[in-house]
């Protein structure tokens, strides 16, 4: 496997992309507004193509985190899905999601609904993990995304550790799961 500082790295604006796109009848729950897994769909889309981007090949989704719906979406809404890499690791990416509304047929600006973030591993053709780029942060906003990023990884990590000697004590005190 190929270091990853011997990978030149890339710049948040590299990757970041938007994806648009607007709801219709088809979209919605039985309260009338837009499903939330319509939207998490939306998010996976476009957290998927800028993972893509900014690896040079195929990654695969890891984790959806802190998924928060901020406003409800109605039919008719013009939804903007922006997405950018926050951090990378080896062979892995947080990827940053907002998600924004505005009315298809009205000039007001759109208004914040929901955000995400997600961590993709970059695979290679065997479906094992490979290097990916560093990100490179450009601006304030990046550099607060990725030490953002570096916290909730830590707290990813250590949930994970928590949960896995948890199961062994158990499993130690003879419970069956």
């Amino acid at each position: 496997m190929t270091d990853q500082g011997a990978i030149p790295g890339k710049p948040t604006s590299a990757s970041r992309t938007t994806l648009s796109h607007i709801m219709t009848s088809h979209d919605t729950n039985l309260l009338g507004t837009v499903h939330g897994g319509v939207i998490m769909k939306l998010v996976d889309d476009a957290a998927g193509a800028v993972a893509g981007r900014h690896s040079g090949g195929p990654a695969v989704t890891a984790s959806m985190d802190e998924m928060a719906f901020l406003e409800p979406v109605r039919v008719g809404d013009l939804l903007h899905v922006k997405a950018q890499v926050n951090w990378t690791g080896r062979s892995s990416m947080e990827v940053g999601v907002r998600v924004m509304a505005e009315r298809w047929n009205e000039s007001t600006p759109a208004t914040q609904v929901g955000s995400a973030y997600l961590v993709f591993a970059a695979v290679d053709a065997d479906g094992k993990p490979r290097p990916v780029p560093p990100v490179l942060p450009e601006t304030e906003r990046d550099k607060r995304r990725y030490q953002e990023a570096q916290i909730r990884r830590t707290h990813r990590l250590a949930r994970r550790r928590a949960i896995r000697e948890l199961r062994e004590q158990r499993k130690a005190e003879g419970y069956e799961d």
